[in-house]
């Protein structure tokens, strides 16, 4: 059983289209919606949807931050060499600069977060699908 299904649909946001542009640092289908995208603004903020079982890279952020405000379903945010972290609507995740880490939806769940983003992005090695299946 697939939960969360109303996710797809944008729970505050709308979930915007396929996220193509960064397909190859994710594992599964994920959906991107720019909500703030100013060059007189430090941050880009975007609405981020995820199917079931849908995670991206490991990855850094150099020269900045992330912050992920959960608005809806259920995931997961791992730091490297921590446990993961189950997430769902309500839960507000800060990633400082140079923090290793992955986020992504539970395994049959849809997910959605607000991604507030500074600096720049490297992005890493996949989450292995036997790291993933692991999470309960």
């Amino acid at each position: 059983m697939i939960k969360h299904e109303n996710v797809k649909n944008g729970v505050i946001f709308p979930a915007g289209e396929k996220n193509e542009a960064f397909s190859q640092f994710f594992v599964g289908q994920s959906y991107l919606k720019t909500l703030i995208a100013d060059p007189k603004v430090s941050v880009g903020v975007g609405n981020v949807t995820f199917e079931p079982g849908c995670r991206n890279n490991w990855h850094v952020h150099r020269n900045g931050f992330q912050l992920l405000l959960v608005t809806g379903g259920e995931g997961w945010y791992q730091e490297e060499g921590k446990p993961a972290q189950f997430l769902q609507a309500g839960d507000v995740i800060i990633t400082h600069d140079g923090v290793k880490h992955w986020h992504g939806a539970a395994k049959d769940s849809w997910f959605e977060h607000i991604a507030i983003t500074a600096g720049t992005p490297e992005w890493l090695e996949p989450v292995t699908d036997e790291e993933y299946q692991k999470l309960t």
